[in-house]
């Protein structure tokens, strides 16, 4: 088993999620994240739009703009590890716009998982 977590822009959540559903996955887990890559950003289209910068539910009005974390989505994935290159594809051709902050995906294993309802483990409880 593996776990896939892809950190996508916000306005590519509902087409990514219909992307995995249409090649037979749908579970995933959803969250709000806020975070920032290597390069600087300008920041000024993100004023524009209205963005704002929270921390700990705290605007960070003073931070400077190279520290400021841009809002995006992060979805966990649990797969079977023969479906791992058929989902990385599929968020890859639904996210890449070539730009920079298109998302960043990360595979790692999963040592085992359970089902709380019924008890089963491995790959059954996925």
């Amino acid at each position: 088993m593996k776990e896939i977590i892809a950190i996508i822009r916000m306005n590519k959540v509902n087409v990514t999620k219909k992307a995995l559903a249409d090649i037979g996955v749908c579970g995933l887990h959803a969250m709000k994240v806020m975070g920032r890559g290597k390069m600087m950003v300008d920041f000024s289209l993100l004023d524009e739009l209205g963005v704002k910068e929270e921390i700990g539910g705290l605007l960070a009005e003073g931070l400077s703009g190279g520290a400021r974390l841009i809002p995006k989505r992060m979805l966990t994935i649990l797969v079977r590890d023969q479906d791992v290159a058929k989902v990385v594809d599929t968020i890859i051709q639904v996210n890449r716009e070539g730009h920079r902050g298109d998302g960043k995906i990360f595979v790692g294993p999963v040592l085992d998982a359970v089902r709380v309802r019924t008890g089963e483990q491995g790959e059954a409880a996925i």
